[in-house]
């Protein structure tokens, strides 16, 4: 009876660790503290795959509602990586990277020149442009759209990288097989 119910036991394991479905990851620390993965959907078929490395650049074209809240294309690039960290793709096939310009732009001051330029509001976007960094994406801004908006590069969030051109980090990015969202 015991080799039954062991044989038994190491089946059902089995079983749902082959599955594709189960989150492989449950219960470690997601990358991401305070934001949500996408939420587990019972018999979906498409799902991040462990083996696949995931090459994706967000871009922050549009500013938020109100400059109070945290841009909304930051919480989708947070989210996608707590999914995929969830879900097991290992860390070094989570390549994810973050381009602003546009409206987008004013999430990457320091906090001392957005309040300047705010009312005294504090940027909603620092803690998780640091946590996105920490958690090994990179982040560029559009010097094209620094210079539009008459801001001094050391008013920058040192998290940022700044590049020439928006459309040439885009462009440089997708040809490295990076898949843009948004913009």
């Amino acid at each position: 009876m015991k080799k039954v119910c062991a044989g038994l036991a190491l089946v059902i394991v089995v079983a749902l660790g082959m599955s594709g479905r189960a989150w492989a990851q449950a219960g470690q620390p997601l990358p991401i503290p305070g934001v949500d993965p996408a939420r587990e959907v019972p018999n979906a078929r498409e799902i991040p795959d462990a083996k696949t490395e995931y090459k994706v650049l967000f871009d922050v074209a549009n500013a938020p509602a109100k400059p109070t809240d945290v841009n909304p294309m930051l919480q989708a690039a947070a989210r996608y990586l707590n999914t995929l960290a969830k879900v097991g793709v290992p860390a070094e096939h989570r390549k994810i990277a973050v381009i602003f310009h546009q409206g987008g732009t004013p999430a990457i001051l320091k906090n001392t020149e957005f309040k300047a330029r705010n009312n005294g509001q504090d940027n909603p976007n620092t803690a998780i442009i640091q946590a996105l960094k920490k958690a090994g994406v990179e982040l560029h801004v559009c010097g094209q759209a620094v210079l539009a908006s008459k801001i001094d590069p050391k008013d920058i969030q040192p998290e940022i990288q700044l590049d020439l051109w928006a459309l040439t980090t885009i462009v440089n990015m997708e040809l490295r097989g990076y898949v843009r969202i948004g913009g």
